[in-house]
């Protein structure tokens, strides 16, 4: 009945069957099967007709500008983010309690406070360091941030966040993607898709790592998630060559380079399925490679910064010239239109990390002696170009620390009331939100979940956490879930 060499096309449970152009494979689209079938006339056909009768339109640039929902002043974000958990009580909230009560149990009011090493019954340990009122508005701040403490009239504190894990990574996930597991998109993937780049030369979502390694959550917290992938973070790291890969190979001349990206970009537009979203961003991460090649060395390269500019960022010293030569370059890249930038102190190694299970004097002086100068810095510069009204600066972690004592002189987790603060555009700074009790066990009052930290940083960018979302599964998911509310407070 068939020819010998014929391949009958496979017939599924319901007796169709399957279309199955030259080359065996089947036919992703109806568009795909014109330029498969007939050697491809049909698919010139259509684009003819097409062309013809207005139809036809270049492919879209997904990291293209977008309006926000409503105004705001803030159009970049830069996120400060503390791995391990710095103290909340021992930086800046202050606990005289702590030091009436130390050595002695925490009251039996308070109920039993399991952690994730400790279970509630070791004694409170007083703050070894001392507080003292900063700026006009008077705020504590602790001995541990003198440059920061210079800062804190363009400030927010609020002193009463909670999230729901005792392990890092869960609250890393947290407060980086709204939920407690893996595989949500992050915040600044949820910002990039809903307000693009400014930038058509250097990546929307810029992260730069702890150069001895990445957070316990690792990538999933900058991670696009269910998003297109061209919305996830683009590391860069230290040293000579922050991008990797960015050079072109010895002997590959701008215009034979050009003339390969040109055929490729027309191979790609004959063969891409309509909702590829990998094969959209690979695409769009070699256009965006390329346009990189002559933009980003100039983006990154700090010789052109003034010598004051770089001994203000401490970059003369060793202790401060990591942190701080990322958060000149922070600077650099919202100054060039970067919509996000992840900064993280901490990671890797548990020595290069604010967790500070013992020897809290130790771990905490270190750490902040890497990031105080160079936040302060951050900030001062920001606002002396007239880029911190326009650019928002947030300082945080995924909990805070038990204000009792683990292994005598250190710290276990306490997620149940801890500081983070905003600074800069749409912030009302020099001002306190929020508390926790007399030991800074818990926040009492008004308590603020990531929910509603995320709504507020959208807020601050002019984006409706109601009107981001994105169709997964047959449901509408937003980086707030169910809803978060402003922190009204918060915002000028």
């Amino acid at each position: 009945m068939y020819p010998e060499n014929f391949k009958k096309p496979p017939v599924d449970d319901a007796g169709a069957s399957e279309c199955v152009c030259s080359g065996g494979q089947p036919a992703v689209t109806r568009r795909d099967a014109l330029v498969r079938a007939a050697h491809g006339f049909g698919a010139l056909a259509l684009q003819y007709l097409l062309a013809r009768d207005g139809y036809a339109k270049a492919r879209m640039n997904p990291l293209a500008a977008k309006p926000q929902h409503f105004p705001a002043k803030a159009k970049s974000v830069i996120f400060l983010y503390m791995v391990g958990a710095p103290s909340h009580v021992d930086t800046f909230d202050p606990k005289p309690a702590l030091k009436k009560y130390e050595g002695q149990q925490l009251p039996p009011s308070f109920g039993k406070v399991p952690s994730q090493f400790t279970n509630g019954d070791t004694p409170l340990l007083a703050s070894p360091w001392t507080f003292k009122k900063c700026g006009q508005s008077g705020i504590e701040v602790s001995s541990l941030f003198p440059h920061f403490a210079d800062c804190v009239d363009d400030v927010c504190f609020v002193r009463s966040f909670y999230t729901e894990s005792v392990v890092h990574a869960p609250a890393m996930y947290q407060v980086h993607t709204g939920r407690i597991l893996m595989g949500y998109p992050s915040m600044g993937s949820w910002i990039t898709y809903g307000l693009g780049s400014e930038s058509d030369n250097l990546p929307s979502y810029v992260v730069m790592p702890q150069p001895e390694g990445t957070p316990e959550g690792g990538t999933p917290c900058w991670n696009a998630g269910f998003l297109p992938a061209v919305y996830q973070g683009t590391l860069l790291r230290s040293g000579p060559n922050p991008i990797l890969n960015l050079k072109p190979p010895a002997g590959m001349t701008p215009g034979r380079q050009h003339a390969t990206l040109e055929l490729l970009q027309k191979m790609n537009d004959l063969d891409t399925p309509d909702g590829d979203t990998e094969l959209a961003a690979r695409i769009s991460s070699y256009e965006l490679a390329f346009k990189m090649q002559s933009h980003a060395p100039e983006a990154v390269d700090i010789s052109q910064e003034s010598e004051s500019t770089r001994l203000m960022y401490g970059l003369d010293q060793k202790h401060t010239a990591d942190f701080g030569m990322r958060c000149l370059l922070a600077r650099r890249l919202v100054e060039r239109g970067v919509r996000f930038v992840h900064l993280y102190s901490g990671g890797g190694p548990i020595i290069m990390q604010w967790d500070a299970h013992k020897d809290l004097v130790f771990n905490h002086e270190k750490m902040c002696g890497h990031t105080d100068q160079p936040i302060a810095a951050l900030l001062r510069d920001l606002k002396q170009r007239g880029l911190l009204d326009s650019t928002l600066v947030v300082w945080g972690s995924e909990f805070g620390r038990l204000p009792m004592s683990q292994s005598g002189n250190g710290r276990d987790h306490n997620p149940h009331g801890f500081t983070m603060w905003f600074a800069g555009g749409g912030v009302k700074g020099g001002q306190l939100i929020g508390e926790t009790d007399e030991f800074g066990l818990r926040g009492v009052g008004e308590r603020y979940h990531m929910r509603d930290f995320h709504s507020t940083i959208l807020r601050l960018v002019g984006l409706d956490q109601n009107q981001l979302w994105y169709l997964h599964n047959g449901r509408h998911e937003k980086l707030t879930d169910f809803g978060g509310k402003v922190i009204d407070k918060v915002v000028a």
